[in-house]
């Protein structure tokens, strides 16, 4: 289950990525009033508090092993 849930946590950091980069995209070649920015990086903002929330409730579950700096 630890792996599973390891490689789900990568995907999702990697989709956080990738609407950020939609984000600087839409952000370069869109007109002033189209919304797809907004949106993009909302949903990058909605992304990334479930990745946050995956890594709590991994570490609550013991699947996840926090340590600290050079540790």
């Amino acid at each position: 289950m630890e792996t599973i849930y390891k490689a789900a946590l990568v995907v999702v950091l990697l989709v956080v990525i990738f609407s950020l980069g939609q984000a600087l995209y839409f952000m370069m070649k869109d007109k002033d009033d189209d919304k797809r920015t907004v949106w993009a990086l909302t949903r990058r903002i909605g992304l990334s508090l479930f990745l946050i929330a995956m890594v709590v409730f991994g570490i609550w579950m013991g699947w996840l092993h926090p340590h600290g700096v050079g540790g």
